[in-house]
């Protein structure tokens, strides 16, 4: 996405005179207008998703922590499920009777799965093996909560047990909808902080990986899940 916007800037840098005409009068007039109201409506999206991860931060009451994956390179969490992985340990350590779930399947060019990396980064940083459980199967974030509801059943909690999830601060609000409908009653958002160098492309993608779910109700199926799939191409690069 970041690729694209920047290929159209030094294009309209290039042939900016007789793109300036052409959006002067007629049909091009007309596409400029929607091109303006478009480009308005992505705007306000961005802004939302930019304020909306901290509308529902945790009470201190929950039983249990969430993490969601966000990629490995190779065996080794990526820097953004880092900031999600610290963020989560602060609130562990400080809760102590809250069980942990780690959850996220095995990518293509990931050793093992997320959620099997994601535990013992955290047992590694001083949290007791026992208390941290690996959900390693999801493929999407509505998969995250569903099999981790299932690990949460096994332990003798259900969906109404009070839960806080981990994620990235552009990605709260969206994954607290998946939450809700994995049957979560009660779930709050510990949002995590982003890498400077992922701010912009995951930003964008959020944006419109927003709308889509609010068309679809999902990030894992319908026509426009390629599209919002092609924003993933460059994120070994800016998820460093």
């Amino acid at each position: 996405m970041v690729w694209l916007l920047t290929a159209c800037v030094a294009g309209y840098a290039v042939f900016r005179r007789p793109v300036n005409a052409w959006f002067s009068a007629g049909a091009g007039r007309a596409v400029f207008w929607i091109l303006a109201v478009l480009a308005g409506v992505y705007l306000a999206v961005i802004a939302f998703v930019a304020v909306s991860g901290y509308t529902n931060p945790p009470t201190g009451q929950e039983k249990a922590v969430i993490v969601l994956g966000a990629g490995l390179h190779k065996d080794k969490p990526s820097r953004l499920l880092q900031y999600r992985l610290d963020k989560a340990y602060e609130f562990a350590a400080a809760h102590p009777d809250t069980l942990v779930i780690t959850s996220g399947g095995q990518g293509r060019d990931e050793w093992l799965p997320e959620g099997d990396a994601m535990r013992e980064y955290l047992i590694a940083k001083g949290l007791d093996p026992a208390r941290v459980l690996s959900e390693a199967r999801s493929t999407s974030t509505e998969e995250n909560f569903a099999f981790s509801l299932e690990i949460l059943r096994a332990q003798g909690y259900d969906e109404t047990t009070p839960i806080v999830y981990v994620s990235n601060a552009f990605h709260c609000y969206r994954a607290g909808k998946y939450a809700a409908m994995a049957g979560f009653t009660s779930a709050t958002a510990l949002a995590a902080g982003t890498p400077l160098r992922s701010v912009l492309p995951c930003y964008l993608r959020e944006a419109l990986a927003l709308l889509y779910y609010w068309v679809f109700k999902t990030s894992a199926a319908g026509p426009m899940h390629a599209m919002v799939g092609l924003l993933d191409m460059n994120k070994k690069f800016f998820y460093k």
